[in-house]
C-alpha cells in the first residue's frame, strides 16, 4: 500500500465537519449548471426519500460528486522545486481551484469540495463518502473512488488503516465504522469481497487461488456480478481491518522513480449490506398481533464499491521498464477507457463503449447507473507535474456532468417470515400440548376422587342400612316370639284353671287385652323405624344420583375439551399447509433460479456456481429441509457445517463436490487460527492423499495450495514431512503440467525448505531436485516460487554453517542447482531476481563454496549485485560477502575488479 505521511492536519484550523458535511451532502439530486470558463457550481437540496422509496420506484436523480484534495511538497520536492512556486492555489471557502499557466495566467475550476493540504484524514471522510455510506444504509448502491497520478496519495485517502495513529485511517475503514455502528448483528448482515484488476484480470485478493475472474451481467436488471469470488461476512472491525490487511498483502506494487511503493493493480473494495425495516407501530395499534406476525419483513440490499484506482503515469518520468513497463501500459489503457466512457456520459452520447475494458464493466452502475457515486481527485503542488495535474483536474471536471438515476433495493424476505411462523407454531404446539396434558391430569384427579367419594358413601350408607334392619328385624321376631310365649302361656293357664277363674274371666279378658295393645304399639313402631329406614335409604339413592349426574356434568366438560382440541389440531394443520404452500414457492424460485443459471452457462459458456455453492447443496440435504439464501461466506459454512463433515466430502464420489470441499479446506487453512483445527482432525492427511488418490489435476492443484498455507507452520512442516509429504508434492510436480499446480506445489516446498531442521530430509526426499524440475514451465510465477525455494534452502544453510552446524559444499551445488541460479541473476520479473539475488549472497557466505561459485560465473553476478541491486539491504549484503572471502579477493584482484 501506498504511504504517504505528509497527510497531517498541520495545526491548521478548517471548518466544522458538520457544517462540512451538510454542505456537500447537498444537491445530490440537482443537475449541475456550467458556468463560463468551463467552471461548474451546483445547487439544490436533498429530500429524505430514502424510506418512500421501493425497488420498483422509477429512482431519482443524482450527479456524481467531486472532490479535489491537494498533496503537500515531499522531501524530494522540496528540495528539487525550492525555487519554484507551486503550481495550484486553492480556494476552499470559495471551493474553486487555480492552475497557474504562468507566472501571469491560470486556470479557475470548481469543485463541490477542494481540500488543502492541511486537510484531515476525518474532514476528507466527512465530505466525500459518509453522504455515500448513509445511502447505503438506506438501501442503495454507492460508489467512492480515487483518481490521480501516482504518488499523490490515492491510496493513503481511501485505504490507510491508522495502526500507528488512528486519525490516519483512510475512508475504507471509516466506513466501516459508521456502518457497523448502525446495523443490528441480530436481523443484519455485512459481506465484504475485495479484488484487483491487474494486466485486465480480476484477481481475488482474499483468495490468491482466484486469479482470473470473469464478470456476469445480469440480462434482465444489468447488474454485475463476480462469480467465484470470495464473499466474507463479518461482524466487527477488527474482523474486517484482517481482511484488509490480507487483502494488501497480495496485491501487486513496484518501486518507482514518481513513488517507491507505486500500486500497479486497481483495487476495488465491495461491501454488501443488507439491513431489514423496522416497523413502526401504526394508528391501529390494538390489531390482532397476528396480522403483523403474518407480514414478511423488508430487507434493504445496499452494495458500496470503494475504488483505489492504479496512479497514471508518463513513462519517461516514472522510469518504468521491462514487466513495471507492461504494468504501466495496461494501467493507462483501462484509465484511458474509463475516461472515454465519462466523456460519452458528460456529452449524453448515444454510445457509451463500456466494453473496452473491465474496469469500466466494473463501474457501469458508478458511472450512468444507480448508484450515489463520489470521486476524489488526488493532486500534487510541483510545477514539474503541471500536464498530470490538468489531466487529473479536467477529468473531475467531466465527472461532475455525469448523472446517476438513484434507485433504492428493497425485498420482502419471505424465507425469514416461513421460519418465524415455524417457530411460533412449534412453540403453539407444545403450549397447547401442555395445556391439555394439565387438564386431561386434572380432569382425571376429579373422576378418581368423586369414584372414591361415591364408593365410600354407598358402602356406608348400605352398611347402616343393613345394620339398622337387621336390628329392627331382629327386634321384631323377639317382640313376636314373647308375645306368642305369653299367648301360650296365658291360654295354658286359662284351660288348667278355667273352672277356678270362672269368676275372673273378665279380670284375665282385660288384662289380655292390654298386652294385645302393648304389642300393636311396638309393631306400630316398628312400622315406623322401618319408614325411617327407607326414607334415609331413599335420600342415600337421591344422593347417588346427583353424583351421577355430577359425573355426567364433567362427561360433558370433557367433551367440549375435546372438541376444542380438535379446533387446535385442525388450525395447526391449516398453518402447516401454508406453510407447506409458502416452502413450495420458494422451491419453485430456486428451481427457476437454478434454470436460469444453466441457460446462462449454456449460452455465455462461464461456470456460474461460487465455490461454495456446489459443497453447501448436499450438506442442506442432510440437514436441514431449506435454508434460506445460499451462503457466501466460508467462515459461516465452518459454523454451520462444521470441519468433519466438510473432510468427509473429500471422499465424495461426486468429482465436483471433492473439488468444492478441498477448497473451502484451503480458505480455510488460509487463516492461522483454522490450521490447527484443520490438522487435529485429520485435514493434512487427507490433502496428502488426495495428491495419490485423485487424477483430477484441479484437486491437486487445490490441495497442494491448502498443504502451502498449512506449511508456513513450524508445527504443521514437520507432519507434513513425517507423512512422506515431500515425495507427494514432488511426484504431483512431476506429473503436473499447469502452471497454477506448479505454483501452489513450488510455494508448498518452498515454505518447507525455510526450516533449518528439514535440511538433509528434504534434500535426500527429492525436494530440491522436484524445484529444480518445475523450472521447465517458464511461468514467471512458478519460477518466482522455485527462486523463493533456493534463497530458503540457502538461507538456512548460512545460518547452520555459521553456527558451525554444518561443514562441506551446500547441497543445492551437489544437486545442479547453481547454473540456474547464475542463469537467472538477471531476470527480467523483480520477484525472481531479488530471490536469486539473496540465494547468491547466502551461498557465498561459507568459504567452501567460493571456488564452485568462482567457476560456475556467480562471482561476476555477486560483483553486479553488490553495484546495481535496487535493494540497499542486498548490495551491503553482498559486498559485506565478497569482502570477507579471501578466495572471492584473490580472485579480485587478478581480474582487476573493485568492488566498491
Amino acid at each position: 500500500m501506498a504511504n504517504n505521511n505528509s497527510f497531517k492536519n498541520g495545526g491548521v484550523k478548517t471548518k466544522s465537519i458538520s457544517s462540512s458535511s451538510s454542505s456537500y451532502s447537498s444537491g445530490y439530486k440537482s443537475k449541475p449548471s456550467v458556468t463560463s470558463g468551463g467552471r461548474r457550481s451546483s445547487t439544490g437540496s436533498t429530500g429524505n426519500s430514502a424510506g418512500a422509496l421501493h425497488k420498483d420506484t422509477p429512482g431519482v436523480s443524482g450527479r456524481v460528486r467531486v472532490a479535489v484534495r491537494l498533496r503537500p511538497r515531499n522531501t524530494e520536492e522540496q528540495s528539487t522545486d525550492a525555487d519554484f512556486a507551486d503550481c495550484v492555489e486553492v480556494q476552499p471557502e470559495l471551493k474553486r481551484l487555480k492552475l497557474r499557466r504562468n507566472n501571469w495566467d491560470s486556470d479557475t475550476f470548481e469543485f463541490d469540495e477542494v481540500l488543502t493540504e492541511f486537510a484531515s484524514q476525518k474532514r476528507v471522510y466527512e465530505v466525500v463518502a459518509k453522504p455515500v455510506v448513509e445511502s447505503v444504509l438506506d438501501g442503495y448502491n454507492g460508489t467512492v473512488m480515487a483518481y490521480g497520478q501516482t504518488g499523490t496519495g490515492k491510496t493513503y485517502t481511501l485505504g490507510r488503516l491508522g495502526d500507528e495513529d488512528t486519525s490516519a485511517r483512510g475512508i475504507m475503514v471509516r466506513a466501516m465504522e459508521d456502518i457497523f455502528a448502525e446495523i443490528s448483528p441480530e436481523s443484519d448482515s455485512i459481506s465484504v469481497s475485495y479484488l484487483q484488476l491487474y494486466m485486465e484480470t480480476i484477481q481475488d485478493l482474499l483468495d490468491p487461488t482466484n486469479d482470473n475472474l470473469s464478470i456476469m451481467e445480469d440480462p434482465k436488471s444489468g447488474d454485475i456480478s463476480l462469480p467465484g469470488a470470495t464473499l466474507i461476512e463479518v461482524r466487527d472491525q477488527p474482523s474486517f481491518v484482517e481482511l484488509l490487511r490480507l487483502g494488501e498483502a497480495h496485491r501487486f506494487a513496484a518501486n518507482t522513480k514518481l513513488n517507491t511503493e507505486s500500486s500497479r493493480s486497481h483495487a476495488i473494495l465491495m461491501v454488501h449490506v443488507k439491513k431489514c425495516v423496522k416497523e413502526r407501530d401504526g394508528e391501529n395499534g390494538g390489531k390482532a398481533h397476528m396480522s403483523r406476525t403474518m407480514k414478511a419483513p423488508v430487507v434493504r440490499k445496499g452494495k458500496l464499491i470503494v475504488v483505489d484506482l492504479a496512479g497514471s503515469e508518463r513513462i519517461d518520468k516514472s522510469g518504468s521498464e521491462g514487466h513495471t513497463l507492461e504494468e504501466a501500459k495496461s494501467i493507462n489503457l483501462s484509465l484511458s477507457a474509463l475516461g472515454k466512457c465519462i466523456n460519452a456520459l458528460a456529452e449524453n452520447s448515444s454510445h457509451v463503449p463500456v466494453r473496452d475494458s473491465k474496469l469500466t464493466r466494473l463501474l457501469r452502475d458508478s458511472f450512468g447507473g444507480t448508484a450515489r457515486t463520489s470521486l476524489v481527485i488526488t493532486i500534487g503542488p510541483s510545477p514539474r507535474h503541471r500536464g498530470e495535474t490538468s489531466s487529473t483536474i479536467m477529468f473531475g471536471q467531466r465527472a461532475m456532468k455525469v448523472e446517476n438515476m438513484l434507485k433504492i433495493k428493497e425485498e420482502f424476505d419471505y424465507k425469514s417470515l416461513a421460519r418465524k411462523l415455524d417457530v411460533q407454531l412449534e412453540s403453539l404446539i407444545a403450549e397447547h400440548e401442555r395445556e391439555q396434558k394439565a387438564y386431561q391430569d386434572e380432569v382425571q384427579k376429579i373422576r378418581l376422587d368423586a369414584k372414591k367419594q361415591m364408593s365410600d358413601a354407598e358402602k356406608s350408607y348400605k352398611d347402616a342400612f343393613e345394620k339398622e334392619r337387621l336390628k329392627y328385624q331382629r327386634e321384631s321376631m323377639e317382640s313376636i316370639k314373647k308375645l306368642e310365649v305369653q299367648l301360650a302361656a296365658n291360654q295354658e293357664k286359662q284351660g288348667d284353671k278355667r273352672v277356678k277363674v270362672g269368676f275372673k274371666d273378665e279380670g284375665v279378658r282385660s288384662s289380655t287385652n292390654a298386652e294385645l295393645i302393648e304389642a300393636k304399639k311396638l309393631l306400630q313402631n316398628e312400622i315406623l323405624l322401618r319408614k325411617a329406614a327407607e326414607e334415609e335409604i331413599s335420600n342415600l339413592r337421591n344422593q347417588v344420583v346427583q353424583w351421577k349426574r355430577s359425573e355426567a356434568t364433567g362427561n360433558a366438560e370433557i367433551s367440549k375439551l375435546r372438541k376444542m382440541l380438535e379446533d387446535e389440531v385442525h388450525h395447526r394443520e391449516k398453518l402447516e399447509e401454508e406453510i407447506s404452500m409458502l416452502q413450495n414457492q420458494l422451491l419453485q424460485l430456486s428451481f427457476d433460479a437454478d434454470e436460469t443459471r444453466k441457460q446462462l452457462e449454456i449460452g455465455h459458456g462461464v461456470d456460474m456456481s461460487g465455490e461454495m455453492g456446489s459443497l453447501v447443496s448436499p450438506v442442506r440435504q442432510q440437514q436441514m429441509a431449506y435454508s434460506g439464501e445460499q451462503k457466501g461466506s466460508v467462515a459461516k459454512l465452518f459454523e454451520q457445517v462444521g470441519l468433519q463433515k466438510i473432510l468427509s466430502l473429500l471422499e465424495a464420489e461426486d468429482p465436483d463436490v471433492r473439488i468444492h470441499a478441498v477448497k473451502v479446506i484451503a480458505n480455510l487453512a488460509a487463516e492461522a487460527t483454522n490450521q490447527e483445527k484443520i490438522v487435529e482432525a485429520g485435514g493434512l492427511t487427507s490433502l496428502l492423499s488426495l495428491l495419490t488418490t485423485s487424477e483430477d489435476e484441479n484437486i491437486h492443484r487445490v490441495a497442494a495450495g491448502a498443504i502451502a498455507n498449512l506449511a508456513m507452520n513450524e508445527t504443521n512442516q514437520e507432519l507434513i514431512m513425517s507423512q512422506g509429504g515431500i515425495s507427494l508434492l514432488a511426484m504431483t510436480a512431476e506429473n503436473a503440467d499447469d502452471p497454477q499446480t506448479l505454483r501452489m506445489v513450488a510455494g508448498a516446498i518452498a515454505n518447507l525448505c525455510g526450516n533449518d531442521k528439514l535440511q538433509l530430509m528434504l534434500r535426500a526426499e527429492g525436494g530440491i531436485k522436484a524445484l529444480l524440475g518445475m523450472v521447465r514451465c517458464r511461468h514467471p510465477d512458478v519460477l518466482a516460487q522455485v527462486a523463493r525455494g533456493i534463497a530458503n534452502f540457502a538461507k538456512c544453510e548460512s545460518r547452520a554453517s555459521t553456527q558451525g552446524i554444518k561443514t562441506g559444499k551446500s547441497l543445492l551445488i551437489e544437486d545442479g542447482a547453481l547454473p540456474w541460479i547464475v542463469k537467472n541473476a538477471n531476470n527480467e520479473a523483480s520477484p525472481i531476481r531479488r530471490h536469486v539475488e539473496l540465494a547468491l549472497c547466502h551461498m557465498a557466505q561459507h568459504e567452501v563454496n567460493a571456488k564452485d561459485m568462482i567457476s560456475g560465473g556467480a562471482l561476476w553476478e555477486l560483483v553486479k549485485i553488490s553495484r546495481d541491486c535496487s535493494r540497499e539491504d542486498i548490495r551491503i549484503l553482498a559486498r559485506r560477502t565478497l569482502s570477507s572471502s579471501p578466495t572471492f579477493q584473490l580472485e579480485l584482484k587478478r581480474l582487476r575488479l573493485n568492488t566498491g
